[in-house]
């Protein structure tokens, strides 16, 4: 449980960072003003891609191996912009929202996989918990970061997706009972 609210917490601080700051990073980057709201525009339909792709090829995937993948999303994302700059910035999009949107299912499916139906409302509330938590504080703090360090702090972000990718590697493969 506590490593599964930790992945959650950490991919959603992520997530509303980037859905408060995106165009604000985007430019400290050194993309443009209007191509940082262009690509940022592009967020939005990864994620829903992703879901998709959950319903159609993904359909019989390991939960746990599409969390895994989710959460490399956004720092494999933050590598791709970071080094190469502004012309990878769709792909930090991409990369980005696909990682969201794939982790969006996760967060319900996880749960049911590990510990079962039974509870089920009452589990998901004590994990959410640390998610709501930190997206309460991650526009703020990421506000902080970016003023402090320009587009630098997506390292820190990217660092964070890494943690919950490391959370999610030390879980053992789900019970077969689930």
């Amino acid at each position: 449980m506590v490593l599964l609210a930790f992945v959650f917490a950490a991919t959603w601080f992520i997530t509303t960072a980037i859905a408060a700051h995106g165009p604000r990073v985007l430019q400290a980057a050194g993309t443009g003003a209007a191509a940082a709201l262009a690509v940022g525009t592009l967020i939005g339909p990864a994620q829903v891609l992703a879901r998709l792709m959950q319903f159609g090829p993904l359909r019989h995937a390991d939960p746990l191996r599409v969390a895994r993948i989710a959460s490399l999303g956004h720092p494999v994302g933050v590598l791709a912009l970071l080094v190469a700059g502004p012309a990878l910035a769709p792909a930090f999009a991409m990369l980005h929202g696909a990682g969201g949107g794939l982790m969006t299912i996760a967060r319900g499916a996880l749960p049911l996989v590990y510990f079962g139906p039974v509870g089920y409302g009452a589990r998901q509330g004590l994990l959410m918990l640390p998610t709501r938590i930190s997206q309460a504080l991650s526009p703020y703090l990421s506000g902080l970061a970016l003023e402090r360090w320009g587009a630098e702090a997506l390292w820190g972000s990217a660092a964070l997706g890494l943690a919950a990718w490391l959370a999610l590697r030390a879980l053992r493969a789900p019970s077969s009972r689930a």
